[in-house]
């Protein structure tokens, strides 16, 4: 029979395995919804159709709390043959950093 501590323990294990893995697939997916809104918005081609984690590190917040920052990159064409890279950086659920396209610019002549 097992013993009760270690089967606390591993089922404790678990659970914190479990809450990092949701927690990653929801960041991937928000940063998945805002790459391909800013490509929307910019009317060019979101490849792929995916975004890719590139790193993640511990950050403070403007709070000051400690919070998990991760770092996504997705590629996006404005003319269908050379592809970009966009970048953009999630802490927790808010959007700190976005390097990517941009809606174009409509220059007055006067």
């Amino acid at each position: 029979m097992p013993d009760f501590p270690a089967m606390i323990f591993v089922m404790l294990a678990v659970f914190a395995a479990f809450q990092w893995w949701s927690a990653s697939r929801a960041a991937a997916e928000r940063a998945g919804q805002l790459g391909r809104e800013a490509c929307e918005r910019a009317g060019v081609q979101w490849l792929d159709q995916a975004v890719h984690a590139h790193s993640m590190r511990l950050r403070r917040g403007d709070d000051g709390r400690l919070r998990i920052e991760r770092s996504f990159r997705f590629e996006y064409s404005d003319d269908g043959i050379q592809r970009h890279i966009g970048h953009l950086v999630l802490r927790g659920e808010q959007l700190v950093a976005f390097s990517g396209p941009a809606r174009p610019q409509v220059v007055s002549p006067y």
